[in-house]
């Protein structure tokens, strides 16, 4: 079975739990306890968030772990709009765009329904990339925060963030980046971004980790109340393993960053290449250059995305229809719809996303296993069309 459906999760890298197992066996202490086993912890947890920090460019005191993306992003939107509404006296404003991951715009309806928040979802293009002038036009004096993802989790559009930031800080206004999908492919550190959200399971740390890294200088009105752990902006008590993997990951992704995203670019670019030239009703969704190293998504009119998964899977393939987040759901992607995709053609969308283990391949049995899965494509899309 060949996996490509990293944008959904990675797996585990051999490393990170090597890394992890001692403080799964032995080193189980409670960081808040005051005797040598938790101190011991603390220590960890401590070394942990100072190798995030300098992964992320931010001071480990700006690193808060949470217990993934989904949290991270909540914990930013929320946390930051509460945060400059009770400094304020008066319901935040929010920037955003149409194609955000669900955590980022359940958390803003959240805000508008409850603490009668405004929202403003920016235009994007029909590859999905902002035009910055349409942020800095957007921000207005009530705006608390403004949340962009730097690389779309089913297109895989990258943003330009530097000009996003630029726009940002002229108006003195946070911004928070998504960057759950673009961390191991693209910098985290020097992004000029205020927040920053980070997944451990797309980066081969287990499920169950990730951090907001939030400038502390920001007031940020917690989500979770009790002991007052991570400086009193998310209590519970740590996941010192999680923690200690999601350090090692970051490391070896940022290690490999550059060198991966070369290889991998090319790679996935020979496959869209012979996609679209097998598949006459292929069509490449995102932009065709300012895309993540991994991720190539196309729409093949008059088939399923659904069913041109199963055919898929019958090869032995595994690749996904959109967010994995959406699984299960009969509604075309938002992310397409705001392409300007109609709805039918957004619902035979399929995604494939790659890995840095392609890079790690030898490069000739790389490209020769990808020519086959666009055949692979090929023959599904042909077979779905035909009924058979």
């Amino acid at each position: 079975m060949l996996y490509l459906d990293h944008a959904a999760t990675a797996p585990v890298r051999p490393e990170v739990l090597e890394a992890m197992l001692p403080y799964l066996r032995d080193r189980f202490g409670n960081p808040s306890s005051h005797h040598t086993v938790g101190e011991a912890a603390a220590s960890a947890l401590a070394d942990a968030r100072q190798r995030v920090a300098a992964v992320v460019g931010m001071r480990p005191a700006d690193i808060v772990f949470t217990s993934g993306g989904t949290e991270a992003d909540n914990l930013a939107v929320k946390g930051l709009a509460l945060g400059a509404a009770l400094r304020r006296g008066a319901p935040p404003h929010i920037v955003t765009t149409p194609i955000e991951h669900e955590a980022i715009l359940a958390s803003c309806d959240y805000l508008r329904r409850v603490h009668g928040a405004a929202i403003t979802e920016l235009p994007v293009d029909t590859t999905g990339r902002i035009d910055p002038a349409d942020l800095a036009a957007a921000v207005r004096p009530a705006t608390a925060l403004v949340s962009i993802g730097y690389a779309n989790n089913e297109i895989g559009t990258i943003q330009d963030v530097a000009a996003l930031a630029e726009a940002t800080r002229a108006a003195g206004v946070p911004l928070h980046v998504d960057a759950v999908q673009a961390a191991g492919w693209l910098p985290l550190a020097g992004t000029g971004a205020d927040a920053l959200s980070i997944a451990g399971h797309k980066i081969g740390a287990p499920s169950g980790i990730g951090l907001l890294a939030v400038r502390n200088r920001l007031p940020l009105e917690p989500l979770l109340h009790g002991g007052g752990q991570e400086r009193d902006r998310r209590s519970g008590t740590e996941n010192l393993a999680g923690a200690v993997a999601l350090a090692a990951a970051l490391e070896l992704a940022e290690a490999e960053r550059v060198a991966a995203a070369a290889r991998v670019t090319a790679l996935r670019d020979r496959f869209i290449d012979r996609v679209l030239h097998h598949v006459p009703t292929a069509r490449l969704t995102g932009h065709p250059v300012h895309r993540l190293p991994g991720t190539a998504s196309f729409t093949f009119a008059g088939t399923s995305g659904e069913a041109v998964l199963l055919e898929l899977e019958r090869r032995g393939i595994v690749s996904s229809s959109g967010s994995a987040c959406a699984a299960g759901s009969d509604e075309p992607s938002h992310v397409l719809l705001a392409l300007g995709v109609p709805a039918a053609l957004a619902q035979t969308a399929v995604r494939f996303s790659f890995g840095h283990d392609r890079a790690r391949d030898d490069a000739s049995h790389a490209r020769t296993q990808l020519d086959a899965v666009a055949d692979a494509v090929a023959s599904s899309v042909a077979a779905v069309r035909s009924g058979a």
